[in-house]
This record gives C-alpha cells, structure tokens and sequence, in this order.
C-alpha cells in the first residue's frame, strides 16, 4: 500500500473522493471530481496522471476513471481515518459536526496508524465499559455546555448502577432482526442475511458488507430514500430496494 509520507495530503483527497464518487454513481469522470473537489479541471487532469502513475487508478484521457485494488485500499484508509476522527471528535468530545468534519479532514492525513488504531480502541471502550459509556460521554457534554459545572456524582453513580442491572434485559429487547430500509438513522446493526441478487452482492461484498459485520445508519434521504451506512470506518450511499435485500440485527 501507499505509505503515507509518499502520498501528499491533495493526493488522498483526489483518491477519497473518486472512492466515495463511485460508491454513489459506479462512474468517474474528471468533471465530477472537479465539482466534487471545487477545483479546475487542469489540476484534476494532473492529479489523476499522477495517481495513475503511482498504479492507485486506471486512467486515460476521456475514460472513466477506476481504483486500482490498490488504490482502493489506500483511499479505504483515508475515508477511515477521516471517519474515526469525526466520530470521536462529534460523540466524544461534544463537537459541533461540521466543525468536527472540518478538523479531521485537516488532520487525517498526519495522523500514524497506531494512533488512529487509539482512537478506535478509546472509543470502543468508552461506549461498553459500565464506567464509561454514553453516561459518561453525555456527563462530559453537560459539563462543557454549562462552563465546567459538575452534576451531582452520587446520583450518578445511582443511575450507572441501575442501567447496569437492566442491562440484560436492555440487550433482549434489542435483539432482532428486521430490514436495513426500516433501521431508523444513528441504529447500529450486525448484517445477518443479504438476498441474493445479481451484481448487487458483489458490489455490497467489495464495499465490506457481509454477514456478521457491524454497520450503522448514519442518515437517511427524505427525497430520494438513500439510506447512507458507515461500515469499516467508512460511508456507503445505498438504494432503498439494496437496504430492503439486507436483514439486519439491532445492537
């Protein structure tokens, strides 16, 4: 794969969004990168025969433009660092979104894969630990909103107990299976079954959704009933009929 310190920062930026340009329409062209990028087209026919060089895309003048599996493996990179920042910053440290989008386009491109792996790890941890969890994260929200005030930690304690013994009970409930075109935005599910449905599968497999990986709705069209998912680290744009063809079990 392409390290990082050979691929410029611009670079990964081309290759994020010809990935994300295929994910919702299957083909490239130039100009689409250009709006996509609000950039010229020159410096987008530079980009992508530096790219092409670098074997991450299959590129010719007047052709759609394709990732390598190499170059899909590198902006797949790219899209997750970009995700697990964002994430972190907007459920963990109370960020508003678009100012926590912001910063991690700035800093997905300096950041070391052991310190993205970090990040990762903290915010598992925050979200199961009894500890920790959403009491915690909605703790720390209430604190920064109310200038460092401290809520009452007796009480707290109280309510994480309480949340601890109805746990099992919370789990059940929440164990079962119904379409991904009816999990509403913001559910984590796990994939348990995808119908099988020509050119559809594969392309879901390519994408990394299979049985058994964990995904989340991130939101979903009013207009035309796009269902967008976060699945390894990144966003898949899908059609209401793919996310009818996917059962799903709620977490």
């Amino acid at each position: 794969m392409e390290t990082r310190e050979t691929l410029s920062a611009s670079m990964e930026d081309y290759l994020e969004a010809i990935f994300n340009i295929i994910a919702e329409q299957e083909a490239v062209r130039p100009k689409d990168i250009a709006e996509r990028l609000s950039v010229s087209n020159a410096s987008v026919t530079g980009a992508l025969r530096n790219l092409g060089e670098k074997g991450l895309i299959n590129y010719a003048p007047y052709d759609v433009i394709t990732l390598t599996p190499r170059g899909k493996e590198v902006a797949k990179d790219v899209i997750h660092r970009h995700q697990v920042l964002r994430d972190f910053f907007v459920n963990v440290l109370a960020i508003a979104p678009d100012v926590a989008d912001e910063a991690a386009c700035r800093m997905e491109h300096s950041l070391s894969g052991v310190i993205m792996d970090r990040f990762v790890e903290f915010a598992r941890f925050l979200d199961v630990c009894p500890r920790a969890g959403d009491s915690l994260i909605s703790g720390f929200r209430h604190h920064c909103d109310h200038n460092g005030a401290v809520e009452d930690c007796n009480a707290c304690l109280s309510s994480i107990l309480a949340q601890i013994q109805n746990k099992d009970a919370a789990s059940a409930l929440k164990k079962r299976s119904i379409t991904l075109k009816e999990a509403p935005p913001g559910q984590q599910c796990k994939v348990v079954a995808i119908k099988k449905r020509s050119g559809m599968n594969l392309r879901l497999i390519e994408m990394g959704v299979e049985a058994g990986e964990h995904i989340e709705v991130e939101r979903v069209s009013v207009e035309s009933g796009i269902i967008d998912i976060k699945v390894k680290g990144y966003l898949l744009p899908l059609l209401p009929d793919e996310a009818a063809g996917i059962t799903v079990e709620l977490c």
